[in-house]
């Protein structure tokens, strides 16, 4: 999915969220700054000049997308502040001209920090400048999660510690629910397609098919193999209760049921005020991981995709994501055994 910096705010913060990714930008693209409180910093006429634009356009910009930049770094300094600051430019012997005229009399200046920087690069679309570092920007990006997945990121889920679990326990549930549908439902086989796609599009508004198209699954791949541990547990939660309530009224009635009872089972369970926490932060969660970590879009979620918090970076890409997934390929004819067994 191509992405454009300069229009969509998720997908800038998405990367200025990304801890390891900002680290790495910082060590490839080597801008000069001031270090203040053992932090790069740059001030207006240090940016303007990087991106050879007037300082009047970036004052523009930071007027318009202030929230944005205050919430990545860009500050004003006042006071003290501000005159620790000037001691750190005066030790450091930087030239007037890449700082801007400034004193001990100056009342307030406006600094970025490295990701407030990077946020102005990805606004800037008058900048050739800003444009080489937006492309660099993404390939490092690209190439972060390409090196920490090994190249992949069909199952970037099943590097969550909680995956295991929930993707065992998910099996259990999951045979109730198709034996459910075996003794007590008389529908024929594609009973277990319909009620699937059913569960599907009542979490997360895709049929199986579509969820497919957006991940790239060939027929082969299992779906759940590559769903978020919430998003599991939302399912089994479905196929349990659902279980249930089929043998519930099967046994009342005395025989199995047909497709209009099933539907009705269906749409009075869906609807049960218990179901909408869960299925819209099991929504968020898929929807905003999926177009960070995934590149997969999912246009029937857009109104829940978020910018992912550092912390999901961590967990998927950091270190307890990698030796998570090194458990899962050393413990696959176990796990595989155990899932045969429940």
């Amino acid at each position: 999915m191509t992405k454009d910096l300069t229009t969509s705010r998720i997908d800038r913060q998405n990367i200025l969220n990304n801890e390891m990714a900002i680290e790495e930008i910082q060590g490839q693209a080597n801008i000069q700054s001031i270090i203040f409180e053992g932090m790069p910093y740059l001030t207006k006429n240090m940016v303007a000049a990087f991106f050879d634009v007037e300082v009047r356009t970036i004052e523009r910009y930071v007027s318009e997308n202030a929230d944005e930049l205050i919430s990545n770094g860009y500050t004003i300094l006042r006071g003290q502040k501000l005159k620790d600051f000037i001691r750190c430019v005066n030790e450091q012997d930087v030239p007037d001209i890449n700082v801007g005229n400034i004193s001990t009399r100056t009342p307030q200046l406006a600094i970025f920090n490295f990701k407030a920087f990077l946020n102005i690069a990805m606004l800037l679309s008058e900048s050739d400048r800003a444009r080489i570092l937006r492309q660099l920007i993404l390939d490092i990006v690209i190439d972060l999660v390409n090196k920490q997945t090994g190249g992949g990121t069909k199952y970037i889920n099943q590097r969550d510690r909680d995956f295991i679990d929930s993707f065992l326990q998910e099996e259990n549930y999951r045979r109730e629910f198709t034996d459910a549908l075996r003794d007590c439902v008389d529908m024929g086989n594609v009973k277990y397609a319909i009620f699937t796609d059913k569960i599907y599009q009542s979490i997360f508004k895709e049929k199986a098919r579509e969820y497919r198209e957006i991940l790239r699954l060939s027929k082969r791949e299992s779906i759940r193999d590559t769903l978020y541990s919430e998003v599991l547990n939302l399912v089994a939660s479905y196929e349990c209760g659902l279980a249930a309530l089929i043998k519930e009224q099967s046994e009342k009635l005395g025989r199995k049921l047909n497709n209009w009872e099933m539907d009705d089972i269906f749409r009075a369970f869906e609807t049960l005020p218990l179901w909408k926490p869960l299925i819209h932060s099991a929504r968020v969660k898929m929807s905003s991981r999926d177009l960070a970590l995934r590149d997969a879009f999912h246009q029937r979620l857009q109104e829940y995709i978020q910018p992912l918090p550092p912390e999901e970076y961590q967990r998927y890409l950091g270190v307890e994501g990698q030796e998570v997934e090194r458990l899962m390929a050393e413990n696959q004819e176990v796990l595989k055994r155990l899932k045969e067994r429940e």
